[in-house]
Order: C-alpha cells, then sequence, then structure tokens
C-alpha cells in the first residue's frame, strides 16, 4: 500500500492543516512525515509538505507561520494594478531559513511540488530525488521550487527560476495535489489504485457568495471587490477557483480511490480570504478541533 499526505494550498489558512498535523505528531509522538511514502503539497500546502518530508515539527512550523504572517500579507499596493499586492520579501526570507540550501537532488523522501511554469504557459511539477524525469532539474533548491508554488497571480510576483522561466502558484491547476499523486502512483510506483491510500487535508470550505441583483454591472468590482475609502482588494475570484480546484479533485479521488481517499476539509461557514491574517488563531483552534473529533478515523486510516 502507497501511503500519500497530500495539502491543499489556501494562503494563510494552511495554519488549518497544520494544526491537524501538530495534534497528530503530538498524539503519535512522532514525526508526520514518517508516516508516508509520499508527500505532496501546493501553495502553502508546499510548505508544509516541504517541512513533513524533512521530519521538521509541525509545532515549529505553526509558529514560523505566526511569526511571519502579519508580515508577509503586508500590502504594498492596494488594488494589484501596477505592481503585486505583496512583496515576497518575507516569504523569501521564511522559506530560505526554513529550508536553507538544500536542492531536490538530496531530498531522500519522495515530494510533489505543483508550480506553472509561466514563461512556456504549461503546468510544473517540482519533485525530490525519486526517479528519472527528462525534463526534471533536480538542482533547484527546495525553498525555490516552494516559492514558485506560493507565488499567486496579482498577490506575488513570479518567481525568476535561475533566470531559466517564471513560475508561478501550483493552485491554479492542482490545489489540491491528490490527483497528481495518483497519476504518479500509478506511472511511476506502477501500483494499481487498490493499493493507493492518500489522506487529503484541506485549508477550509469558504462560504464564498456572488449575491445576485439585478443592477449589477459584472466588473472587477463584483469579482474582487474592494473595500471603500482604502481600496483594499479582497481576493474572492482566487478564493474561488483554488476552491472549485480543491473540491473538483476531491470528487474524482473519492470515486477512484473510494475508501482508500479520506479528505479532511471542515466548514468555515464563512469568506475567509487568504491573506486575512486576522483569522489564524481562530483557524488554528478549528484545526486542532477537527482532529480530535475525527481523531479515531484519522488513526484507523492511516495504520490499516
Amino acid at each position: 500500500m502507497k501511503k500519500m499526505l497530500c495539502i491543499d494550498g489556501g494562503g494563510i489558512r494552511g495554519v488549518l492543516p497544520i494544526a491537524i498535523l501538530q495534534a497528530m505528531e503530538e498524539d503519535l509522538q512522532e514525526p508526520v512525515g514518517r508516516l508516508f511514502d509520499l508527500i505532496a503539497g501546493t501553495s502553502t500546502g508546499s510548505i508544509i509538505a516541504a517541512s513533513a518530508s524533512l521530519d521538521k515539527d509541525m509545532k515549529g512550523l505553526l509558529k514560523n507561520y505566526k511569526l511571519y504572517g502579519e508580515k508577509i500579507f503586508i500590502r504594498q499596493a492596494k488594488v494589484g494594478l501596477f505592481k503585486s499586492v505583496y512583496n515576497d520579501r518575507y516569504l523569501r526570507r521564511l522559506l530560505k531559513k526554513a529550508f536553507g540550501d538544500l536542492s531536490l537532488m538530496n531530498m531522500e523522501k519522495p515530494l510533489i511540488i505543483p508550480a506553472v511554469d509561466l514563461t512556456h504557459g504549461n503546468p510544473f511539477i517540482h519533485r525530490s530525488n525519486y526517479g528519472s524525469f527528462k525534463d526534471q532539474d533536480l538542482s533547484i533548491r527546495l525553498w525555490d521550487a516552494v516559492l514558485s508554488s506560493c507565488s499567486a497571480p496579482i498577490y506575488f510576483p513570479p518567481n525568476n527560476i535561475e533566470n531559466q522561466y517564471l513560475s508561478i502558484d501550483g493552485g491554479l491547476w492542482a490545489n489540491n495535489p491528490s490527483l497528481v499523486c495518483i497519476s504518479e502512483a500509478v506511472h511511476y510506483f506502477n501500483e494499481s489504485l487498490k493499493d493507493i491510500q492518500i489522506l487529503s487535508l484541506g485549508t477550509g470550505k469558504q462560504k464564498i457568495d456572488f449575491d445576485m441583483k439585478s443592477d449589477k454591472q459584472w466588473g472587477l468590482k463584483q469579482w474582487m471587490p474592494f473595500q471603500l475609502p482604502s481600496l483594499k482588494v479582497t481576493p474572492k475570484l482566487l478564493d474561488l477557483a483554488l476552491n472549485l480546484s480543491s473540491e473538483s479533485v476531491t470528487y474524482h479521488c473519492e470515486l477512484l480511490l473510494q475508501e482508500n481517499y479520506l479528505r479532511i476539509n471542515e466548514e468555515l461557514g464563512e469568506e475567509i480570504p487568504f491573506d486575512d491574517v486576522t483569522y489564524m488563531e481562530e483557524l488554528i483552534q478549528l484545526g486542532y478541533q477537527v482532529y480530535y473529533d475525527r481523531r479515531d478515523e484519522i488513526l484507523s486510516f492511516i495504520h490499516k
């Protein structure tokens, strides 16, 4: 049985799956990375996945999210019309501090990080050193691969990969990387569907509403609402796209794997934009609660 852990994108909402994994680590008294044969993560999920694959403890990672979150999401532009809403300086600093000069070549645990090759307009997958892939450059540093997957368009600038191509957020095509993992297991590891087991962690189901009013002219104001007089833009359209991407993948994975696919993605009951750091503590507490509410189900699943 090939056991896999897959973690969605979702910006600062990543504290929710981190809290779940932290509770799991404290419960089992071992790093969560050792429970799985392969780990995948997209955008904020790639930070978590990379950390887990290196046996970094989730308590420390959660501390870094709290420490750097407010710094990462300091706006340099209100709308993002002439430059990205956020500078990636603090995000880059966090990732360099966490992963140093480690390259994909030097990683032992199978790790998958979806991104986008913006220069050539293609989906792209960063893989650690677990196989021979003709188009794979394993000399890329881990922090560089993770930064690419986190670079949400408009909100962060594209990441320049060694002056070869620009890369952006993998959530545009694989916000839930579970389907990528199934393909990898079948085509690289030669596993049958019945021998693939995935624990999939979301960053919370938002209630994203676009209310119906006949007098509305649908433009930027409706798709990406802004607040007056600050003109601060809410990433409503991007959050909707990421949510749709995740849930459509969940639907297909549940059909393909059936009882071998466990999806943990709590209803949030409201819109919580991926850049709203004021919800961090609430999401962390929700993560702990989700783990203990579903503890028996989760532990039974990963130990079967």
